[in-house]
């Protein structure tokens, strides 16, 4: 059997590109060592509240950041709303819908969402505190010799990190629950999925990750023979 030349010089080349290294209790591990935790946040939709309210929100946001003792990073991921399964259903609906007024509200409203995407992109955004923990927390003690380097053993990092992260994490919901805001912590699953997603946007949302076998990779190059 004779080895395609070109299918090794590509396989794993996106994961070798990727600074994770591994995924682990809701961890992410990079592989120059430091972990991330990652936090889903709610929305306020700021436009609806009142002048004084707006400013209340503001500075009770300020607060927040500046009582911090520690770094958190605020990513905002905006993506372009797929609506075609929300004319879909409204279309159904219409079909089964018996009273004529109604009928046509529900075609007038439908005829109203496909201008109105026509006309602009509509678009959904989704917040998120990343929480680090750097490597410089560990000390000297948390490297093992392996071969002529010295490298990070993952259960020391995450025997450190993940209390640490935690407590972070407690602390987070605690305040920002006191502006109405939710947040909710990313699992293992729901971290994959929102990576594979941001590498993979064109494919991502019609495909769901099944395979929670973590030692496979999570993208495989695929070639066609000739």
């Amino acid at each position: 059997m004779v080895n395609d030349p070109l299918k090794i010089a590509i396989k794993g080349t996106t994961q070798e590109h990727l600074p994770i290294e591994d995924i682990i209790d809701d961890i992410v591990l990079l592989k120059d060592g430091n972990c991330v935790m990652i936090l889903q946040v709610s929305s306020v939709n700021f436009d609806l509240l009142s002048e004084k309210e707006q400013l209340a929100l503001v500075y009770a946001y300020g607060n927040i950041l500046n009582s911090l003792n520690f770094p958190i990073q605020i990513v905002i991921r905006t993506k372009m709303k797929d609506i075609s399964q929300y004319l879909s259903n409204l279309k159904n609906y219409e079909k089964q819908q018996n009273h004529p007024l109604l009928k046509e509200r529900i075609k007038s409203y439908q005829k109203f969402i496909e201008e109105t995407v026509k006309r602009n992109e509509v678009l959904s955004k989704t917040f998120y505190l990343v929480i680090p923990f750097s490597v410089y927390e560990l000390g000297i003690g948390a490297l093992v010799p392996r071969g002529s380097k010295r490298t990070l053993d993952k259960q020391t990092v995450l025997s450190k990190a993940k209390p640490s992260l935690e407590t972070k994490r407690d602390h987070l919901i605690r305040l920002f629950s006191r502006i109405g805001l939710d947040i909710k912590p990313l699992n293992n699953k729901e971290i994959i999925e929102l990576f594979y997603s941001i590498y993979n946007e064109e494919v991502a949302d019609q495909q769901k990750i099944e395979n929670m076998d973590y030692q496979a990779p999570i993208i495989e190059a695929k070639l066609k023979t000739v």
